[in-house]
């Protein structure tokens, strides 16, 4: 059943609340940057009830030529802090399927799911079989020895791309989960590694890079972290491709980031 409340963020989301606590499974898709209209209803109508609500965030990341108004560049810093989330993002179209089937099968709280505008990596997921995915819990992409890439959401393939440069320097780490965070993984990452980049779509500030370097303060690891993701700044029209170039989460821009801090460990 599909019900079009036309462009009513906030009542998309307590509508949704609505349905939850009657009994159903909702999905409530909405565009990531919209989503902030409903910050208080995400807060009090679903998360403070602890109600299984799906919200799927459409167009996260950098839209191109929609503009500064609808870039999804804030969603996964502005969740964050609010409890009973999970806050995923697959980082292709194989992952978002198995996330949506994953969330359906979730009993409470609101799983938010973050997706880009445009076309996918060209993943099969027509015939990927339905499987849950642990939530919170990180893909080991590769290993390496000196910098880990720890990345979410589509931006993942860009990491894999530019560690191919550095055979056997650069692990590559899929964390798909923002929200709870793979400590674990995340530990023994910053055990090994004497240094982290954090490779995201989205503001650099309170997202994966704040998330990471929160958790590396704390345990006192001693371990590097530098950003890879969105500046501190509104993105004006443009390209796709110029966009991420800019904001360095093209391949050329990490296999960048990884060259200067190599010539320093060197």
């Amino acid at each position: 059943r599909f019900y079009d409340v036309g462009i009513e963020e906030e009542h998309a989301v307590t509508f949704s609340a609505g349905l939850a606590a009657g009994g159903m499974k909702p999905f409530c898709n909405i565009y990531s940057s919209f989503s902030q209209r409903a910050y208080d209803q995400i807060i009090h109508d679903v998360a403070l009830q602890n109600l299984p609500v799906t919200l799927c965030l459409d167009r996260a990341g950098l839209v191109g030529e929609d503009g500064a108004t609808h870039h999804g560049m804030f969603a996964l810093a502005a969740y964050r802090p609010v409890p009973n989330t999970i806050i995923s993002a697959p980082k292709d179209e194989v992952e978002l399927k198995l996330l949506l089937y994953t969330s359906l099968h979730h009993a409470t709280g609101p799983f938010i799911i973050r997706y880009p505008r445009g076309t996918g990596e060209g993943a099969d997921w027509k015939s990927a079989k339905f499987e849950e995915l642990p939530v919170g819990k990180a893909e080991v992409l590769a290993e390496g020895d000196t910098v880990a890439l720890v990345c979410i959401g589509p931006c993942t393939y860009r990491a894999m791309e530019a560690a191919a440069a550095f055979p056997g320097r650069v692990g590559v780490y899929n964390f798909r989960f923002l929200k709870p965070l793979d400590e674990e993984t995340l530990a023994g990452i910053a055990g090994a590694y004497r240094h982290i980049i954090t490779v995201e779509d989205g503001a650099v500030k309170g997202g994966l890079f704040g998330a990471v370097s929160e958790f590396t303060a704390a345990g006192c690891y001693g371990v590097g972290v530098t950003p890879a993701g969105v500046p501190d700044a509104f993105v004006p029209h443009g390209r796709q491709d110029t966009q991420r170039r800019n904001a360095g989460i093209d391949r050329a821009g990490i296999e960048a980031a990884i060259s200067i801090i190599l010539k320093k460990e060197s």
